[in-house]
């Protein structure tokens, strides 16, 4: 079984910008340049028939290229603890449209693809309940805008646990082109 995910990699001004950012949150464990990524979808736990399915699915996805830009910051919290620390990315109403694309995919693959709302960002840190507080990051980077940089092409990945946090192989890239 592999774990895999639906993602746009920012282009590397962005990444930079993104890496910029970090800081202000003490125990935050930030994300490297290799773990920035923007989720489409998460696909969870999937076999290789299923895994096969999927990669001809997402082939099959007809969407334009997008002017990614990276635009405000915020939080995830669950039963009240901040958890992780993103940074917002536009446009938003092409990204939800390609988010919904990949989804359908997965689901034509057969696979149970998570339903829950799609908000477009960037995790940038992921928060303990040791971390300091995230109210000086988000008031900081509330307000950041970036100029839009192409993003031709979505890729499928697999997440791997490891000691220092996940890493995530590319496995397929596919064209946004229209």
């Amino acid at each position: 079984m592999k774990r895999l995910f639906v993602a746009l990699e920012p282009p590397l001004p962005l990444r930079r910008a993104l890496i910029n950012t970090m800081g202000m949150v003490s125990g935050a464990r930030w994300q490297n340049d290799a773990q920035l990524h923007l989720t489409l979808a998460f696909m969870g736990d999937v076999d290789e028939p299923a895994a096969e399915a999927l990669d001809a699915m997402l082939a099959m996805i007809s969407a334009p290229p997008v002017a990614l830009r990276l635009k405000g910051a915020g939080s995830f919290a669950s039963r009240g603890r901040v958890h992780s620390l993103w940074i917002g990315a536009d446009p938003r109403e092409a990204l939800e449209q390609l988010a919904k694309k990949v989804s359908r995919a997965g689901r034509e693959a057969g696979l149970p693809v998570e339903e829950r709302a799609f908000v477009p960002h960037i995790t940038v840190a992921r928060l303990n309940a040791a971390s300091g507080p995230v109210d000086g990051f988000l008031g900081q980077w509330a307000d950041l805008t970036s100029e839009p940089h192409n993003v031709d092409r979505f890729g499928l990945y697999e997440s791997r646990m490891g000691r220092s946090g996940s890493a995530y192989d590319l496995l397929a890239e596919y064209p946004l082109q229209g």
